[in-house]
């Protein structure tokens, strides 16, 4: 790296665990760990008198003042607001992430110096809004965000390009390999075909869930004890937000010991009453058999739209802290015949391959980018290609009669950067402008996708009779960020319609959010 140029890092910002990396000078991504020497930080935050603790200490904290403390930060991203006031104020999860990523960079910081670019990754179903909403913390936290990045595609990166200790990064195998990624982490669940062939790396096909995560493995064994325990005492221990938080930590404990052992218990205390319900392995997997097989069920469905089948699958990779349940490996081998991969840290491996597409942006951007990696690596890394896919269908809102439809332009799995158009028509005469509602999904109903913003195409030509043609043209980046174009094809006018989106700051509250958070002594 040459003398004073700043480090490039990936930042995993998780739903239970966060966990940033950066590139050595032999190209190799490794993880940071923080202040307190662990390489994973948990996404949690205290927040007091002008001051913020993010990570374990915070965790214990919430034992005794749940209210104080944020959790979960990730499942609310794209809502106006987090789940519950913390301390007393309503935050939104963009301020609550961007504290975990000011922690985060700070703690890098002290071991690799200034940083202030970053790829920040997210779920691969995460939509526009959640992921603009990613990006807006970033901000907020003083970052600039080089780019938005699909974690299993991140997890496909850092595999692909492991090498031995001491060797310099060497690049994609240099025969054709298809990869799937199994990717279940603390709060969503992504599954991704993904295409490796020497210089180019393709997303097949994406599935997923943002609503699955080892958090709901967590809810079933709390469901189960407070169940036990309100049998046998007549009182819900869930009524009280201190034995629901201890139940919960419980309820987690009993998840990651049943991954090492077959037998253990968990223990509820409430009211000044405690009871002991045995678990065991078998009893567990009984209780969340149904997600485990809304995961089989995702998987299968990826496999068919990449139109591939297992035999041509060279690997299945686990990633995520939640596929250390060997429920999980169990499952894939069941249905695949394959023995699942998981030789780098399931935890870091996200983190890492952002790092690696950190490098591959800045080796192809200006030459301050390009200084913050060594010569050999940034040969190596500038010949890499990458070809994604858009999780999500893109349509536009249309109205039949009282009906409202979704007529999609951008069908999901499909190659991006990608654009398409088509021509509407105006629904009056002398309409001087058109709204533009852009949704996101499957399914036929507008109500039933997601509304992620909408756009006004003003100025059009006057007196324009009823059913007058309006081109509108939708475009989704590479990152998966939508943008949106029309053309009055009476006048021939090109309006680029920005999109007010339907949640979502505004360039002015990002700036108020951030000068909240530079004021803020986080720990």
């Amino acid at each position: 790296m040459e003398p004073g140029a700043g480090k490039l890092v990936g930042i995993d910002l998780g739903t239970t665990f966060s966990a940033i990396a950066t590139l050595d000078d032999r190209g190799q991504a490794i993880t940071l760990p923080n202040q307190e020497g662990e390489m994973l930080t948990p996404s949690a935050v205290f927040i007091e008198d002008g001051s913020a603790v993010v990570g374990q200490a915070a965790r214990d904290v919430a034992l005794e003042r749940p209210d104080a403390v944020a959790m979960v930060i990730k499942r609310y991203m794209g809502h106006a607001r987090h789940g519950q006031p913390v301390a007393g104020r309503e935050f939104r999860p963009e301020t609550l992430s961007a504290v975990i990523l000011r922690k985060l960079i700070a703690d890098a910081e002290r071991r690799i110096g200034p940083v202030r670019k970053a790829v920040i990754t997210v779920p691969a179903y995460f939509d526009d809004t959640r992921r603009k909403a990613t990006k807006d913390a970033g901000r907020i936290a003083g970052l600039e965000v080089l780019d938005i990045l699909d974690e299993p595609t991140a997890a496909a990166l850092a595999y692909s390009f492991q090498s031995d200790s001491g060797e310099p990064v060497r690049g994609l195998p240099e025969q054709q390999r298809n990869v799937l990624v199994y990717d279940l982490g603390g709060g969503t669940f992504d599954v991704t075909v993904v295409r490796l062939s020497p210089r180019q790396f393709q997303s097949l096909a994406i599935e997923g869930d943002v609503r699955l995560g080892g958090k709901d493995w967590d809810d079933r064994l709390v469901e189960h004890v407070a169940a036990r325990f309100q049998a046998q005492h007549g009182d819900d221990p869930r009524s009280d937000p201190q034995s629901l938080a201890a139940l919960r930590s419980a309820a987690e404990r009993a998840k990651r010991t049943l991954s090492k052992v077959s037998q253990t218990s968990i223990t509820c205390t409430h009211g000044g009453k405690m009871l002991s319900v045995p678990m065991s392995r078998a009893d567990f997997e009984a209780l969340t058999r149904d997600l485990l097989t809304r995961t089989r069920l995702t998987t299968q469905q990826v496999l068919r739209q990449s139109k591939l089948s297992w035999e041509a699958i060279d690997r299945v990779l686990l990633v995520g802290g939640s596929t250390h349940m060997p429920m999980t490996r169990q499952i894939l081998e069941e249905i695949s015949g394959k023995a699942p991969d998981s030789s780098l840290a399931v935890s870091e491996v996200v983190a890492r391959g952002a790092a690696i597409h950190a490098g591959i942006v800045a080796s192809r951007a200006g030459s301050a980018d390009r200084a913050a990696l060594s010569e050999p690596v940034r040969t190596v890394l500038e010949q890499i290609i990458e070809i994604n896919v858009n999780s999500h269908s893109l349509g536009i809102e249309v109205k039949q009669g009282q009906e409202h439809f979704n007529d999609i332009l951008i069908p999901k799995n499909t190659q991006l950067p990608t654009a398409a158009s088509r021509v509407y028509r105006t629904i009056a005469d002398n309409q001087v402008r058109v709204r533009v509602k852009v949704l996101q999904g499957e399914a036929n109903q507008a109500e039933a996708c997601i509304r992620i913003g909408e756009c006004w195409v003003e100025g059009l030509a006057p007196q324009l009779p009823r059913g007058s043609p309006i081109q509108v043209r939708c475009g989704v980046g590479s990152n998966g960020l939508v943008d949106v174009m029309a053309l009055d094809m009476t006048s021939g006018k090109m309006a680029r319609a920005e999109i007010h989106r339907a949640s979502g700051l505004s360039d002015e509250e990002i700036a108020r959010e951030a000068e909240w958070l530079r004021g803020l002594n986080i720990q």
